[in-house]
């Protein structure tokens, strides 16, 4: 039997290859290993997205997203967190075992409390429940599933650390193992993808390549990596370009070799490079982009594919929720 693995989908509008190599397709390979589970956290949204509109439409871009990079509904569940109440009353009665004062160590709040400080604001300006207690509702959103591992970066162990914590004192509580305690499938190769300017590719950068741009715009926006002042006659170094990193990533390895070696000749212009650049991720992207397109255009079967998938998660979710109901002495 397949141990179970959980990976957890913000919300957060246009995907881009940073995403694509950095976080989709090593959650997307979990498949062959794990009886894997994906959910869009839209809940989880709501600390910081406020307009009804632009999370509706948020939510279903992303679920088409990864649809469309290949996440096969048929194989695995997927479903939206919303859809799952038992979600949330597992949150409820995890709450009455979270320590205060662990909340207070999570990053996120530290992060906020420090942000306030340093602007000579109110410690808790601007700081909701929903961020505050975010650990409780992800350990929920772990712990319903009897999920076995969460794949996460370095950055997001702590979240993992807190859902063993809480689910350990349930268990302490009760005598016995009411609920599975997760482990941290820790990402340590996950790529490092260079942006238009060379550093991290992130939306707070503008640096990004978004993931399902059409052809021309996607053309503009390779053309606009910044380079060094090197003329074509000069020989570059490929392990320097950010081009030839992002050139990697799609290209077959035959075509690596060929373009390094061009690089290291001479006789190549940066915007040679890009055309490069550009040929090889729209060969890729352009499949990618017509099944994103496909999908947008048909929202009530995309909204169909999250309510199938919810269908499948919720017996799951019904059977820990009566386990930890019975234990606590309220079935």
């Amino acid at each position: 039997m397949k141990k179970i693995s959980l990976t957890g989908i913000k919300p957060t509008g246009d995907l881009h290859i940073g995403n694509y190599f950095g976080a989709i397709k090593p959650a997307l390979e979990l498949a062959n290993e794990y009886d894997a589970r994906y959910f869009i956290a839209d809940y989880h949204a709501l600390n910081t997205m406020k307009d009804p509109k632009e999370l509706n439409t948020t939510i279903r871009q992303v679920a088409a997203g990864w649809l469309a990079s290949g996440l096969d509904p048929e194989k695995v569940i997927f479903y939206r967190q919303s859809s799952i109440p038992e979600v949330f009353e597992l949150n409820a009665m995890l709450m009455a075992f979270t320590a205060k004062g662990l909340m207070n160590r999570a990053h996120a709040y530290k992060a906020a409390v420090q942000d306030n400080a340093e602007k000579g604001d109110d410690t808790d300006a601007g700081i909701n429940m929903g961020l505050f207690t975010y650990p409780v509702l992800m350990a929920a959103d772990i712990i319903i599933f009897d999920s076995d591992v969460v794949p996460v970066g370095k950055d997001q162990v702590q979240h993992i650390e807190m859902a063993q914590d809480i689910a350990q004192s349930v268990n302490a509580n009760y005598g016995k193992q009411v609920l599975k305690v997760p482990q941290a499938a820790v990402q340590e190769n996950t790529a490092l993808i260079p942006g238009l300017d060379g550093r991290k590719m992130s939306k707070s950068y503008g640096n990004i390549i978004p993931l399902f741009t059409p052809e021309k715009q996607l053309r503009k926006t390779i053309m606009r990596i910044t380079t060094n002042s090197q003329t074509v006659e000069e020989p570059k170094n490929p392990d320097e370009s950010q081009i030839f990193q992002l050139y990697k990533l799609f290209a077959e390895p035959q075509e690596e070799t060929d373009l390094a070696n061009r690089y290291r000749a001479g006789g190549m212009g940066w915007g040679d490079a890009k055309e490069e650049l550009f040929r090889v991720v729209d060969r890729t992207l352009a499949p990618i982009r017509r099944r994103y397109d496909e999908i947008m255009a048909d929202i009530p079967s995309l909204d169909k594919i999250l309510k199938q998938g919810a269908e499948k998660a919720r017996p799951i979710a019904q059977s820990t929720i009566n386990r930890f109901r019975k234990a606590a002495g309220v079935d």
